[in-house]
Order: C-alpha cells, then sequence, then structure tokens
C-alpha cells in the first residue's frame, strides 16, 4: 500500500487540535467559575451588612453602646466580618467582609456597606 505525501504531514493533528480546544474550554470554565464565587461573596457580603444594619437599628435609640456588638453578633452568624460599625442619631452603618479565596491567586476580601434608621409612624413625628 503507497501513502499520499500529504497524509504523513497530517498525522497526530488532531491530538493537537483537540488539546487546544480543551484547553480553551477548561480555561473559560476556570474563569466562570471564579466570576460565579466572586459574585457569591458580593451578594454574601450584601447580606450580611443589610442584616447587621438591621440589627444594629433595632437597639440605635434604645442602646447605641450595644447596637454595634449586637450587629456583630449578626453579621458573623452570616459567615462574614464586620469590617465597621457606626451608630450616630439612631441611624446605623454597617460594613461587611467575605473572604474570597480563589484557587492559584492571593485571598480577597468582598465588601459591602448598609444602613438603617428608626421607622417614623405619622404619630410620631
Amino acid at each position: 500500500m503507497v501513502r499520499a505525501q500529504g497524509d504523513r504531514r497530517d498525522r497526530g493533528s488532531a491530538t493537537v487540535w483537540v488539546v487546544a480546544v480543551m484547553v480553551l474550554v477548561w480555561g473559560a470554565a476556570y474563569v466562570l467559575v471564579q466570576v460565579g464565587m466572586a459574585r457569591v461573596a458580593v451578594h454574601a457580603a450584601r447580606t450580611a451588612a443589610d442584616l447587621g444594619a438591621l440589627a444594629a437599628a433595632q437597639l440605635a435609640l434604645a442602646a447605641p453602646q450595644q447596637a454595634c456588638g449586637r450587629a456583630a453578633e449578626v453579621v458573623v452568624a452570616n459567615d462574614a466580618r464586620v469590617v465597621s460599625c457606626e451608630v450616630e442619631n439612631g441611624v446605623s452603618k454597617v460594613t461587611a467582609g467575605v473572604r474570597l479565596r480563589f484557587p492559584g491567586f492571593d485571598e480577597r476580601e468582598a465588601s459591602a456597606t448598609s444602613r438603617a434608621g428608626p421607622v417614623y409612624l405619622d404619630a410620631e413625628r
């Protein structure tokens, strides 16, 4: 059996193309997973900050010295950490952070800030 001259040059080229396509597919999947992890961390930080601010606002007028402690309890219960907490004139401002670990990269932190204040009824004003 005699082979055509072009057959020898093309041997194994499919393997190279398959490997190249797989590298692109795995690279795209890695990027998408990292973006998804970052979005989840941002949402978790927002949730923790919102709930912490609401917990602090609940005590902001009655016991302002205890408000940040209560906010910290709520934020930690949501697997985050309190970056800052302020209570001023019945308004609480809480910043929460969530650690984000990317394989192969340094650890990062997603953070969010939320404010909450007292609700006044028309009769109270």
